[in-house]
């Protein structure tokens, strides 16, 4: 490892901690990572300890410096960045109220719904830009105010999981720019919106929310008992990173030299981000769903949506696959089987079925809103064989793509693409043409770890902007591009309206297999 300065960036996720460290040019050059458990509790309630939340991200930190060795004094900030929305009650003595509530937890699912189907819920979206959801801290601290009011009455401070570990490393209770706002702001001044706060019914619970600081300005030194504990200097920068779903956006090259872009990230679920120069450019959804979420800039911002699932639905058929083999006697491992059906489907039939990609029990989200949705294959004909059907799922999460592109403004220019799907290159290909424009694959495991480091370098000055330090951090961490096929691309254009026009029809269907499902169970249970 050559010298200079060290940036960390601090990636608390639901299912795993990591914090990674990079060089000041992006390259990364250490990581540790922990696994962050959770557990579900009666009545939809999925929770996490607020304290092993903690202590695991010390041991990460107290991990990387040993990996560092000499080169730990040269860490010159560190930059935090984690999962959004949820609920992390601290007391005023500091200690954890109650396990956090995660943006897992449903047992705000009804007031939620009341809320969106509520006059109130036009003015959210007016201010936020964001449409109410299960997850949100603002839904959930309604829950806790009707149905838990003993966790209300103890707690001074309603954190994030990114503010709980700046909280613990800082001694300051604050919270960022982005996630505040998009739950009780306005995007458009990038602050607190008191119309915002009395509209949810929340005004007696505006003293839990702390004060919003932009990490690109503002830090704290490290408290010299966690530097001890973690291996770490005391007094090293500490610096609050924006939400996670941005930190990945911008570690993933969201902002470029390209006005137009756009981010999918292809994990579990799916993340469909468009940069937006400033709030002129925001284009409302009729059906006031996705977000709208600032950038670490003086006027960007981006607006999205979030489809329930991407690489659950590839999990899915490979799973039939899988199932299918053991039962004959034969094992393959999953990740050999899915780099052969790339290339498979590749060659497989285009169009050989439409296939809607709501396979999550959860229903849809993105571009509308739908707990009863479900997936389904139209179409389907004899020839069809395995490859065909996988190439159909993935036209599907194509189609899905588009579907949230739409519904958050428009279609990029330019799609760049990270998470486990992204990998593939016939992946990489379908979106391509069904979305009418070039993919690049962003070539970067930590892309929100990562822009958790960019935010960190800006509070340093070591770029003056975001544009600037993404132009480095990219160079050459993006693929060529993917250009579409001249040919499918007009088709696909067809079948994309034909795959909207079918979801559109399909409500009525969801609710009544719902209806008879319920039966069926209450019969089994009786």
């Amino acid at each position: 490892m050559t010298g200079g300065p060290i940036l960390v960036g601090i990636d608390a996720g639901t299912s795993v901690i990591k914090s990674v460290a990079f060089t000041a040019e992006g390259e990364q050059i250490a990581s540790a990572a922990r696994p962050n458990l959770y557990r579900q509790v009666d009545g939809g309630g999925v929770e996490q300890d607020m304290a092993r939340t903690w202590r695991d991200t010390v041991a990460t930190l107290k991990d990387l410096s040993e990996q560092l060795g000499p080169r730990a004094k040269d860490i010159a900030a560190i930059g935090i960045t984690g999962q959004g929305d949820g609920t992390w009650l601290v007391d005023a003595e500091g200690e954890p109220v109650a396990p956090a509530w995660l943006w897992l937890d449903a047992r705000g699912a009804e007031e939620a719904r009341r809320f969106a189907a509520s006059a109130a819920h036009a003015l959210h979206y007016e201010h936020t830009g964001t449409g109410i959801s299960t997850c949100q801290q603002s839904i959930q601290l309604m829950v806790m105010k009707r149905r838990f009011p003993q966790l209300i009455e103890r707690a001074a401070s309603a954190m994030h999981c990114k503010d709980w570990l700046y909280f613990r490393m800082t001694g300051e209770r604050v919270t960022d720019v982005s996630e505040a706002q998009f739950t009780f702001g306005d995007y458009r001044t990038r602050d607190y919106s008191d119309a915002v706060i009395d509209n949810l019914g929340l005004a007696g619970l505006r003293r839990l929310l702390p004060p919003m600081i932009d990490g690109r300005r503002t830090s704290h030194p490290l408290l010299a008992e966690v530097a001890g504990a973690s291996g770490l200097a005391a007094g090293i920068p500490i610096v609050l990173g924006y939400v996670d779903i941005v930190a990945t956006g911008i570690g993933g090259g969201l902002v470029g030299d390209k006005r137009n872009l756009g981010l999918s990230i292809l994990g579990s679920t799916g993340i469909h981000m468009r940069y937006v120069a400033g709030p002129s450019e925001v284009v409302p959804n009729p059906q006031r769903s996705g977000y709208v979420i600032p950038l670490p800039s003086e006027t960007a911002l981006t607006q999205f949506q979030s489809n329930m699932a991407a690489t659950l639905n590839i999990d899915w058929i490979v799973g039939l696959a899988e199932s299918v083999l053991e039962t004959e006697g034969l094992e393959r491992d999953r990740r050999s089987l899915i780099a052969r059906l790339d290339e498979r489907v590749t060659r497989a039939e285009p169009l050989s079925a439409i296939y809607h990609p709501y396979i999550s029990e959860a229903g849809e989200r993105g571009p509308f809103m739908d707990p009863l949705a479900r997936a389904q294959f139209t179409g389907l004909h004899s020839r069809a064989n395995f490859d065909d059907l996988m190439r159909a799922v993935f036209e599907g999460l194509a189609f899905a793509a588009r579907d949230c592109f739409e519904g958050a403004g428009g279609l990029p220019d330019e799609l760049r693409v990270t998470g486990g799907a992204a990998r593939s290159k016939a992946m990489r290909a379908i979106l391509a043409s069904v979305l009418s424009c070039p993919v690049r694959h962003v070539e970067r495991e930590e892309a929100g770890a990562a822009g958790a480091a960019m935010i960190a370098a800006l509070s340093l000055g070591l770029f003056e902007t975001l544009e600037q330090c993404s132009a480095v951090w990219m160079d050459g961490r993006l693929s060529a591009e993917t250009l579409p096929d001249e040919a499918l691309a007009p088709c696909y254009d067809e079948a994309f309206g034909l795959y909207q026009h079918i979801r559109r029809t399909l409500p009525p269907v969801w609710s009544r297999l719902a209806s008879l499902r319920a039966g069926v169970l209450a019969r089994g249970a009786a």
